[in-house]
């Protein structure tokens, strides 16, 4: 063997040598998940079953927004020759609720009430995100009159403050007719009147 070919030997050696000991670290996962809005707005886990089969459990952090990410350290590809693995990335896409609105860390919704409430005025129940609350309804409420449950709305991460909850009120008369309103309100209606329409006549 010339020296040639000794030369190539050994280099071809080492070459294979260094090549066994590159480490690289894994390749990072994206992945979309679909929560509810009281699970963003409370915190919940989820669990993501990934195309091999295996199982990713995320946490949800109470607040999140919609297309916010959360990275999972360690969660994505395995890396090669013992390197570290990637992180796995998860897009939080948010449902419409039934009734709850978030604007920023503010939920809103619209409540109904009966015409007594609206007249008289009361306590009532109201839905939160966090459960039921009672918030008194002045007297002569009208549709569209909006109250404020202060701190009723979605913690804020950074600030550790949490929004408000504001209830705009629905006035909702009775399904079925009711004879006694009806006589009621033909009696009171020639000596009240009033034209709620009034501002509309300058548009």
């Amino acid at each position: 063997m010339d020296k040639g070919d000794v030369f190539a030997d050994l280099f071809r050696h080492a070459g294979e040598g260094q090549r066994s000991h590159i480490k690289m670290q894994g390749a990072n996962t994206s992945y979309t998940l679909q929560i509810e809005l009281l699970d963003a707005a409370n915190g919940a886990k989820k669990r993501i079953t990934m195309p091999d089969g295996n199982v990713l459990d995320v946490t949800i952090p109470e607040g999140v927004r919609d297309r916010q990410t959360i990275r999972l350290k360690g969660k994505g590809q395995p890396g090669y020759g013992g390197g570290s693995p990637g992180d796995a990335y998860i897009e939080i896409h948010i449902k419409p609720h039934g009734f709850y609105r978030r604007k920023d860390n503010n939920i809103h919704i619209t409540l109904p009430i009966t015409l007594s409430e609206a007249v008289l005025g009361g306590k009532i129940d109201v839905p939160t995100i966090k459960g039921k609350v009672s918030m008194t309804v002045p007297k002569g409420s009208n549709t569209g009159t909006t109250l404020r449950l202060k701190g009723r709305g979605i913690l804020d991460a950074k600030t550790k403050q949490s929004g408000d909850q504001y209830v705009e009120l629905q006035v909702v008369l009775p399904e079925e007719a009711d004879q006694t309103l009806e006589d009621f309100v033909s009696k009171w209606a020639p000596a009240n009147s009033y034209n709620p329409r009034e501002k509309l006549k300058a548009l």
